[in-house]
């Protein structure tokens, strides 16, 4: 292995010769207590930055084993690193140093949710932080003596302040442990004690705007407070009790007036899912992890799909137990979007009346007298979510400001009020009692068929050109070979790195797990090697730097793989 020193002759050597003279810095050199690794250089100053890994041994890193021996600790303490190498860079880094992205250093960048990341590893024997840097030059010639600076100044620097445990505020990398440790615990409580979510007293739900997901400040957002008679308390193993609001199994609806924190409560719910950073203000909000939120998606692929539970008798006898469509309605979507989410086993969904299709929601008694059953295909929402609950054991919390006919079917109802829940079961069973809506239940004495597709691998084709194209384009678009999967209403994918690893998700399994499995069973599978591996072992670069993934969920893995166009479906039970 080559020393520091010797990288930096190197690119001293270099310095106004042609950029592809960086290609000769490639490889390992050791610091005075850090190893570099030039994975990646860069071919161009405007192309993809040259990727390094910063490696420190534990017996100069000194991280204490405990605050890293478990999946949940591991990944709170690399979250924690990953943010403070953030800060390091923002403090130490000088930046732009001529063209294209000369200068740059750059690691994944978390935002307030704490996810599985791979931008930091640790373990008993190393720390390691996975970094970008823009190789310096100007035009096409390259800057050496620039270069040396980064890799001999810059970086050191770095490393003292976000790799070293004695140089890292302590106190504040406990609080980041503990936290997630918690929200862990409350969300692994939620099913023994017959919940599927909970909202801590003091949450603060409201966020800064629609485009930030940071908190209100306090002094103009309303903090949590549950209604007595659905308040519980549950116990800690650092915060100790904890109170809030318990949201039971079954049909939960949240109501009241416009503008009143309706679908802000629900946000909170769909995002309880993630473990959020201390200060955020959802520390204790948490949902089963196999929620999922549905919605009404005009103009979205459907590949084969069972949607009869919902949508039967199709004019020109299309078939419903096997629905394709290239451009679906607002109905047939929505449906879809269930039936997809229950192939995957989600015992959780979550939706909100403004962004579902009406027709799919509700049919009053005036639309069943004046469209009778014979010449309507929908069956609605309404007269399937009791069967989903009774046979499947699945719940809903659904938000509902324009439709009284849901209180027939509800559990338990909740009222915001000005940002305040009231629990008003009570007087909305009173008033259902009293005022009948007179309408016929269509859904029959049991739910349907759950969908059990086998995807052809040969369909999953990364492939655009001769090259290998999987890009994510912000957090909601994923390029994918010669497609785009549009990813704008799978609401609960919070960052860029998620998409990036979907992208690659998508490729392992369908190398590994698609030969005649059902996708739910290969996703499961390429889980368990998650699990097993790392979040690493799903690059195609694999033991060479994959610092730009961040785990997103299964079912959203689905979803992807649902919205892309080449999709084909060769069997299963349809």
């Amino acid at each position: 292995m080559l020393t520091l020193q010797q990288l930096r002759e190197k690119l001293f050597n270099i310095d106004g010769k042609g950029y592809k003279a960086y290609k000769n810095i490639a490889g390992q050199y050791q610091g005075e207590n850090f190893k570099l690794y030039i994975d990646y250089v860069q071919g161009d100053p405007f192309a993809s930055p040259s990727r390094v890994r910063l490696c420190v041994a534990q017996q100069t890193a000194l991280f204490p084993v405990d605050s890293y021996s478990t999946r949940i600790r591991n990944t709170a303490l690399t979250d924690f690193l990953n943010r403070q190498a953030v800060k390091a860079i923002e403090k130490s880094a000088k930046g732009s140093r001529g063209t294209g992205k000369s200068g740059m250093i750059a690691v994944d960048k978390p935002g307030q949710q704490i996810l599985s990341r791979t931008a930091v590893a640790i373990n008993n024997d190393f720390v390691e932080l996975r970094a970008s840097i823009g190789l310096p030059a100007r035009g096409r010639r390259v800057l050496g003596k620039q270069a040396a600076a980064m890799f001999l100044d810059e970086l050191p620097q770095i490393i003292d302040n976000c790799l070293l445990y004695n140089s890292l505020p302590q106190h504040s990398l406990w609080e980041h442990i503990y936290s997630v440790e918690d929200q862990e615990h409350l969300r692994a409580s939620l099913a023994d004690k017959g919940l599927v979510a909970f909202v801590g007293n003091g949450s603060i739900l409201p966020r800064k705007s629609g485009v930030s997901d940071r908190p209100l400040s306090i002094d103009k957002a309303v903090s949590f407070k549950s209604p007595a008679l659905l308040e519980i308390t549950l116990e800690l193993p650092h915060a100790g009790k904890v109170t809030g609001m318990g949201f039971t199994n079954g049909v939960t609806l949240i109501t009241g007036g416009g503008y009143h924190g309706k679908s802000t409560l629900l946000q909170a719910i769909q995002k309880g899912i993630y473990n959020h950073i201390p200060g955020d203000g959802r520390e204790k909000v948490v949902s089963l992890p196999s929620a999922v939120k549905i919605r009404a998606e005009d103009g979205r692929r459907v590949e084969r799909v069972d949607i009869s539970p919902f949508i039967n008798n199709l004019p020109y006898g299309l078939n419903t137990k096997n629905f394709s469509s290239e451009d679906a309605s607002g109905s047939t979507s929505q449906a879809a979007n269930i039936m997809e989410a229950l192939e995957i086993q989600s015992e959780l969904l979550l939706l909100d009346e403004d962004t579902s299709a009406t027709n799919f929601m509700i049919r009053d008694v005036r639309m069943q007298q004046l469209v009778t059953k014979n010449k309507e295909p929908i069956t609605p929402f309404i007269d399937k979510v009791r069967l989903l609950v009774n046979q499947l054991e699945v719940s809903t919390v659904l938000v509902v400001g324009g439709s009284g006919d849901y209180l027939d079917v509800a559990d338990t109802v909740i009222m915001m009020d000005e940002y305040y829940p009231l629990d008003v079961t009570r007087t909305a069973k009173d008033i259902a009692a009293r005022i009948k809506t007179g309408r016929n239940d269509e859904g029959g004495t049991v739910f349907g068929s759950i969908p059990s597709r086998i995807v052809d691998a040969k369909s999953i084709n990364p492939q655009k050109g001769k090259k290998r194209k999987i890009s994510a384009r912000g957090v909601t678009s994923l390029q994918f070979g010669v497609y785009t999967i549009d990813l704008s209403q799978v609401e609960q994918l919070v960052d860029i790195s998620q998409t990036q690893a979907i992208g690659d998700i998508i490729v392992y399994m369908s190398k590994n797990y698609l030969n005649g499995t059902t996708l739910a069973k290969a996703l499961e599978r390429v889980y368990q090697d998650i699990e097993r591996y790392g979040l690493d072992i799903i690059s195609p670069f694999y033991g060479q730097h994959p610092g730009d993934y961040a785990l997103p969920r299964l079912y959203e893995v689905a979803a992807a793989i649902n919205r892309l166009r080449s999709l084909r479906i060769r069997g299963g039970t349809l």
